[in-house]
């Protein structure tokens, strides 16, 4: 006892010898050669909607749900950044730091310039939201972070150095080379790579890697990239939001609890526990997580206190600091790094959790998006090609709302349903929009200048962006008093394209004219009963009303669309005289007589019996191989209280497959014409599809339709199709990434490490944005997709695409709807959650007068059976129409004094001249200042196909006929800079020597200013800011 008091004596007097004062912090703390350093970097998080929609976030709505306000996020930092010189803050998302600018006083904006000049504020990634990598079209990857890129030029003159992909759920190659080097990135960061690969490369300190995502650019397309060897959080213990655990350095003597050299020390074992993992004597700490910052001070403070007690310490330096000073570090190393091929997918964070059941999830929100996609390059075209004007309809809200849904939790299918509603809104007003630019821009092409003079144009095009559930009242409507219907049809590809058209008609005596007054074949089709029955119950659900008219057919005729140009065809009332449309036979073969049946009446057959396919036979190249499609389910496993993981949004977890019984006797209809032939099936209850064979083409196009899917028996199903050859693949077959290049997939196999199988199913899928294929030494069947799907081959000669997931049991947000230009329903029964954050249980269903159903999803896929080595022409050319169909617009004519009042045909560039077939124009855009945008891509990779995987090029004088280019300016791919400054700026990362030696690497040259020829590799996309001299208008 005497001598704990003697010890409380000394203590007190201690204390009463200590002042509690005022500490200078140093924060000034730098790189110091020879020691590790410890850049901290402070950021945040901020999902562009997720359990909250965008909005929501920013200004702190709906916290019931999480309470999480970007706005105040960015007003603390920015206080807390004015307060001390030395700190520094990455931000990523312009979508909320946009809504934020707009809203500062000019006084704010010069000081918040100040901090982006001083490089305490850096702009990192800098798109208008941090992409998915599965899901998205690369086109649409491009355009998001273009509009993102342009914002910062325009506001801060900045580039932004660093890829900043830390949460979406794998990493695709194209992300690397094109969404990375090709902007003129420096490096890549990001955190979720596979549990077994994370393993691997801790062990080995291969976390940071120089990545060569493309076979065809190889090294001009590298990029630095670190993996985080833990999330994208600070290490245990060092988190400090205002309600956090971690505990914070106190180091006023006076007060309990002092602890500067225990947290000191915990730092420091921190810090050399991640350099024993890391390459180099330089460490990254991400400083933060999702929506942290609301109280900057609680993080700065810390910081400040750490970088000035442990430097103090002195066995580790630390610093603020930025991915990119991190990076120049990285780099003046003079390491030799290793090299990364491919992809990181698929993602599995754990034993049994594979990350694959968001390739598919929401498929109707992924079909709308991927629509709208398609829409908003055909509609920047014909903005150009009237010529922007600074009032009237625009593309920009379009714009904006397809740059949000790029979101790793937008079209990935893993958010909340309300925010998903959220994000089908915007991209409805945003079309809405786009709908008038686009109608007005036909309107002044088509209208002779000499009749209309050069005022606004009069005629009035109606489009139908319901056609997909068969509604289109203008084509509906009864011709009376000798009107026609005027079918105006844009072609935003570069060449010609012969295709047969299809819309909907409420009478039979129909006849068909060219823009030369001839009579061409058309084709009356019947509607099945399903599509009857979606059409009369999704119209209502949408519109609060049923259809005018009763629909009886589809009218198909032929369309010969120049590029990048339309054709009219007037569809009018037949005279006796006329030529009519041709009504299909029909006929419902039973019993024996659908053993043996037969559809297409081209060089394509496919032959059916049973109710089934059984054969693909191709006249023209020989190909006959013995085909079998079939649906079946898997039974998503619901999770046990010793393995709780379940199948949901994010996760595919299967608990066994069952085949679909297909009823008793198959109920078919075969449908036969001059143009086309198609088959419909009913297979059951709640599945169908019609299979259509062209006279002209040589693939079969599968329309199905899947739902609502019954979840009475209490089991969630995730639906799949399979198409089973003979074909001996030997684990085998290709998909795309980003719908670009093919990546090479071995079933049970990863490249990168010695995979340890635990989802023999869910961890051999992988994201199907184009298509998928499959060979062996004589064929390859190819696949191809009208939007985002998970795909696999998880038996030889057998390709396997999920369509629909309705997972009952497994929270997450799974789509299964009909998708409309301004209405989506999802469909989604979920009662548990698969654990990845979104804590949703919902029953949807469209409802009708208080009556409700489950959802249905509607869509289509191709198929088509080559040689070996002739399956990529068709993959690549049917990958574009796919992505940009013909588009439709309608007009009503009075008489017969269309053709003599309007321009039927017109074409944009020479008439004669077309691109290249291994060319697509995948931007044509005139900017606000006057400028115009052109990004042409090359469509195929090295070595894919003997006749186009070669050096190609583009006529610019023939692309542009009507103007004359006065200055041609190759830029970097978001055009935010010159591409002759990116790679001057470019760092040549060292690579390990013992890696294989790449071939000679392929690009375009330089323009002839004077020729105006562009050059084209191999998978190269080369951009282009033009400045004409405009000699006269188009339609004068």
């Amino acid at each position: 006892m005497s001598l704990m008091i003697t010890l409380f004596v000394i203590l007190l007097a201690d204390i009463a010898c200590t002042k509690s004062e005022y500490i200078a912090y140093n924060t000034s703390g730098r790189i110091v050669p020879g020691m590790i350093n410890v850049h901290l970097v402070p950021h945040s998080h901020d999902d562009v909607g997720w359990l909250k929609t965008v909005d929501q976030y920013y200004v702190g709505a709906n916290n019931s749900i999480r309470g999480a306000c970007v706005q105040n996020v960015l007003d603390s930092v920015i206080s807390s950044l004015f307060e001390d010189t030395n700190r520094k803050y990455i931000y990523v998302e312009m979508a909320f730091f946009q809504r934020w600018w707009r809203q500062q006083s000019e006084a704010m904006k010069i000081k918040v310039k100040g901090l982006v000049d001083s490089r305490q504020l850096e702009f990192i990634n800098g798109g208008m939201s941090m992409h998915d990598e599965a899901t998205p079209h690369y086109i649409d990857l491009i355009d998001q972070t273009t509009l993102g890129h342009q914002f910062i030029k325009d506001e801060f003159g900045k580039l932004p150095r660093v890829g900043w992909q830390i949460d979406p759920f794998g990493h695709s190659a194209v992300q690397a080379y094109l969404l990375g080097a090709e902007l003129g990135f420096d490096s890549l960061f990001f955190a979720r790579i596979d549990y077994q690969d994370r393993a691997k490369r801790l062990k080995e300190k291969t976390l940071e890697v120089v990545w060569r995502g493309s076979k065809s650019l190889g090294s001009s397309s590298q990029i630095f990239t670190g993996i985080f060897p833990r999330h994208y959080d600070p290490p245990d213990g060092f988190t400090f939001e205002i309600n956090d655990v971690s505990p914070p350095i106190q180091d006023d003597i006076l007060l309990f609890d002092y602890n500067v050299q225990e947290r000191v020390n915990d730092f420091v074992a921190a810090a050399l526990a991640q350099a024993n993992v890391t390459r180099t004597n330089h460490v990254m700490w991400l400083m933060g997580t999702d929506f942290r910052y609301q109280y900057a001070n609680s993080w700065f403070r810390q910081m400040d206190k750490f970088i000035h007690y442990v430097n103090k310490d002195g066995r580790v330096n630390a610093l603020y600091s930025t991915p990119s000073i991190y990076t120049d570090a990285k780099y003046a190393a003079n390491e030799e790094w290793p090299i990364k091929t491919e992809d990181f997918f698929p993602y599995a964070d754990r034993a049994n959790a594979y990350w694959t059941g968001y390739f598919t999830s929401r498929p109707s929100f992924k079909g709308y998006v991927r629509m709208l996609s398609g829409y908003y390059v055909a509609a920047r075209q014909l903005e150009f090609l009237k010529g922007r004007g600074g009032s009237g309809s625009n593309t920009d809200a379009l714009a904006d709302a397809l740059a949000i849904a790029q979101h790793h939790d937008a079209v990935s299918g893993t958010e909340r349903q309300h925010v998903a509603a959220d994000y089908a809104l915007r991209l409805s007003i945003g079309y809405i929009e786009a709908e008038q630019l686009v109608a007005s821009s036909l309107a002044f092409l088509a209208e002779s200048r000499s009749s209309t003079g050069h005022g606004d144009p009069v005629t009035n095009f109606q489009q139908c962006p319901l056609l997909n559930i068969s509604y289109c009242p203008p084509t509906e409507a009864a011709f009376t008093d000798g009107k026609s219907l005027v079918v105006v049809i844009y072609n935003p590809l570069g060449w010609k394209r012969e295709e047969v058209v299809r819309i909907p008609v409420s009478t039979q005596k129909v006849t068909v004219k060219d823009a030369g007054g001839r009579t061409i074949d058309s084709q009356l089709l019947p509607l099945s009963n399903v599509t009857l029955g979606i059409r009369n119950l999704y119209v209502k659900a949408y519109l609060g009303k049923s259809p005018s008219e009763t629909l009886k057919y589809w009218l198909a005729f032929s369309a010969s669309v120049p590029p990048l140009g339309f054709s009219t065809y007037v569809v009018s009332i037949a005279k006796q005289t006329d030529r009519g449309s041709t009504i299909s036979t029909v006929y419902s073969p039973k019993g024996s007589m659908s053993n043996n049946i037969e559809i297409g009446q081209g060089n394509l057959k496919l032959l059916y019996s049973g109710g089934k396919v059984t054969h693909y036979v191709n006249n023209r190249n020989l190909v006959t191989e013995t085909v079998e499609q079939s649906y079946s389910y898997y039974s998503g496993y619901s999770g046990t209280d010793k393995d709780p993981q379940a199948s949901g949004a994010y996760v595919f977890r299967p608990n066994g497959s069952s085949p679909i019984k297909w009823e008793n006797q198959v109920h078919l209809t075969v449908v036969r014409g001059p143009l086309l032939d198609e088959l419909h099936q009913k297979l059951s209850p709640w599945i169908s599809q019609i299979t259509r064979v062209y006279k002209e083409k040589e693939h079969a196009e599968v329309e199905f339709t899947v739902g609502s899917i019954p979840v009475d028996d209490g089991i969630g199903k995730e639906v799949i199709t399979q198409i089973t050859t003979s074909m001996k693949t030997n684990k085998t077959f290709y998909t795309d990434s980003s719908g670009r290049d093919f990546i090479k997939r071995i079933r049970d196999f990863r490249t990168d490490w010695d995979l340890e199988v635990t989802e023999p199913i869910a961890g051999n899928y992988y994201p199907v944005n184009l298509g998928i294929y499959m060979q062996d030494d004589t064929t390859e069947l190819s696949v191809l997709v009208d939007r985002s799907v998970g795909g696999s081959s998880l038996v030889d000669g057998q390709i396997e695409l999920m369509l629909h997931r309705s997972v009952i049991f497994a929270l997450g947000k799974i789509a299964h709807s009909v998708m409309t230009s301004n209405i989506f329903l999802l469909y989604r029964r979920l009662i548990y959650d698969d654990k990845r954050g979104v804590g949703e249980v919902l029953n949807e269903t469209v409802c009708v007068q208080n009556e409700c159903e489950g959802l249905t999803v509607q869509g289509k896929f191709y198929l088509k059976i080559d040689q070996l080595g002739e399956g990529a022409k068709w993959r690549r050319t049917a990958g574009q129409e796919i992505y940009s169909p013909l588009l439709l617009a309608f007009a009503e004519q009075e008489g017969e004094n269309w053709m003599n009042s309007h321009v039927a045909t017109f074409s944009g560039i020479d008439p004669s001249y077309s691109l290249p077939n291994n060319v697509a124009i995948i931007t044509l855009q005139e900017l606000d200042n006057g400028k115009v945008l052109l990004r042409l891509a090359h469509l195929y990779e090295t070595g894919e196909d003997k006749d186009y995987s070669v050096m190609t090029s583009v006529e610019l004088k023939k692309l542009f006929p009507d103007k004359k280019i006065s200055k041609l300016t190759e830029m970097n791919l978001s055009a935010n800079q010159e591409r002759s400054a990116m790679e001057k700026r470019r760092l040549a990362w060292k690579v390990d020597r013992s890696a294989e030696a790449e071939g000679k690497v392929v690009r375009g040259g330089p323009v002839d200013p004077s020729k105006l020829v562009v050059e084209l590799a191999p998978m190269e996309i080369r951009t282009y800011l033009i400045d004409f001299d405009y000699i006269k208008m188009f339609g004068s």
